[in-house]
Order: C-alpha cells, then sequence, then structure tokens
C-alpha cells in the first residue's frame, strides 16, 4: 500500500453508490437512541459539502484513529 492512503467506504444515499473517503476527513460519533442505547457512528463530507453517516461496532470505532466529532 505505498503511496497509498487509507479510505473508509460511505454509502451515498443521494447517488445510490459506495463512495471512499479519506480517513483524514472522517469523525467519530456517537448517537444516543430514545430507549437510552449508545450507538457508533462515523461521519464524513462529500466533495460537494454533502454529509454522509455510516453506523459501526464499538469495536471498529475504538479501533480507528479519528478525532471525535464535537457535540
Amino acid at each position: 500500500m505505498a503511496g497509498k492512503k487509507a479510505t473508509i467506504e460511505f454509502y451515498d444515499v443521494k447517488t445510490r453508490s459506495k463512495v471512499s473517503i479519506e480517513m483524514g476527513n472522517v469523525s467519530k460519533t456517537t448517537f444516543t437512541t430514545k430507549n437510552g442505547q449508545e450507538r457508533y457512528g462515523l461521519r464524513a463530507k462529500t466533495s460537494d459539502g454533502r454529509s454522509l453517516t455510516k453506523f459501526v461496532s464499538k469495536g471498529d470505532w475504538d479501533k480507528l484513529d479519528v478525532p471525535v466529532e464535537k457535540k
């Protein structure tokens, strides 16, 4: 993987396709459901400024070395 930047794949609902976003443009976030459960997710922006969200497991969320989004 020399020279290739690490990416994460998101699903773009508007274009109905998968897009790869560089790790530097991804942040971690948490969501609390109405039942009080905590969900873990990743957020990113497309090149034209639209927001993308991807839900991940707690294990994957903990492993990723990206900043946590400020609420």
